[in-house]
């Protein structure tokens, strides 16, 4: 997934931002707005670490996202398929 769709879609992906890096504030997350290098500099201010170290975290975070993406993907496919399984038999 790239960074693109993650600022596109920020308010959705906030939630799990708020998770991960809990000390980040609402306020501060809306102000960060999906911007990847305001993010990092905000995650290096709150944790107390180098910028390379939340630049590490955030790209860990992006790739957590997209597999959660295809879980969810998959799990909608199976839906679907039992759906239409399910009306076959009726």
């Amino acid at each position: 997934m790239n960074w693109d769709r993650i600022e596109g879609n920020w308010k959705q992906f906030k939630g799990t931002a708020k998770q991960k890096w809990g000390k980040l504030t609402d306020d501060q997350l809306d102000v960060i707005a999906g911007k990847r290098e305001h993010l990092a500099g905000r995650i290096q201010e709150a944790y107390g670490i180098t910028l390379d170290a939340s630049q590490r975290q955030i790209d860990q975070w992006q790739a957590d996202q997209k597999e959660e993406l295809k879980e969810e993907e998959k799990a909608e496919e199976i839906a679907q398929e039992q759906a239409k399984v399910l009306k076959e038999v009726r």
